[in-house]
């Protein structure tokens, strides 16, 4: 009974995976955002019910542990760690009510044998559709390092992994940024970029929607100034 009013309160229950005018995010991609935005700001009580809700609209167990290791790069280890033990629990829980979920594929090997922080580039240029700069300016000329982290880290050894598709790891990353708040370039920047792997305007309505309740009407209203200006932007 808590976790259906709590599911309910969290507006997580959706009818069924399949896209409509009413609601343009499938429920495995509403609670990809709620799972994502509640692992960022180290609410694991209310974190609880969202991942039951996510095994429930057929995520399957790698999905979601994926989904926790990705966000890390967002919002640091402690979070990403609490969010895997939060779910470990949610599994032993699930298990002792005989409850069998499914393991899902996990990664592939990966066996590129071309340099890591070009492979990084070109992930990158797919997803922002520009070529990155080079030579590097901005904080990348500031502290290069960082630069050569996000490119071998973040965009080859992260994004590489196929468990997810880019466009459900740019779907944690907005809902990790968002939750975080105080960081409007890089997500004006990643509303972009979910343009560009196939969101549609209303989806991305939809999902300020849908990660209000776990941001607050303040982060919310500022995710949708923003999101606002990029659509505005974009018609122009």
């Amino acid at each position: 009974m808590f976790l259906a009013m709590t599911c309910h309160a969290l507006g997580l229950y959706a009818q069924n995976d399949a896209p409509n005018k009413q609601s343009p995010l499938t429920a495995k991609q509403q609670s990809i955002i709620t799972i994502s935005a509640l692992t960022a700001r180290g609410e694991l009580q209310t974190l609880k019910p969202a991942l039951n809700q996510g095994m429930d609209a057929g995520m399957s167990i790698n999905e979601i542990k994926e989904v926790l290791v990705h966000l890390y790069a967002y919002c640091g280890f402690p979070r990403s760690i609490r969010g895997l033990q939060t779910f470990m629990e949610v599994l032993a829980e699930r298990k002792a009510d005989g409850i069998i979920d499914v393991e899902g594929a996990g990664a592939s090997p990966i066996n590129h044998k071309a340099d890591k922080y070009e492979r990084g580039r070109t992930i990158l240029g797919e997803l922002t559709q520009t070529a990155p700069e080079k030579p590097m300016t901005g904080y990348g000329a500031f502290a290069p390092v960082i630069d050569i982290f996000l490119k071998e880290h973040l965009f080859a050894d992260i994004f590489e992994r196929d468990v997810l598709t880019h466009a459900e790891r740019e779907l944690v990353t907005i809902s990790v940024i968002s939750a975080i708040g105080n960081a409007a370039p890089m997500l004006r920047a990643h509303l972009n970029i979910c343009l560009n792997v196939g969101y549609t305007p209303s989806q991305l309505q939809h999902f300020v929607s849908v990660i209000k309740p776990t941001i607050g009407k303040k982060a919310a209203k500022e995710a949708q100034r923003i999101l606002s200006e990029e659509l505005h932007h974009k018609r122009q």
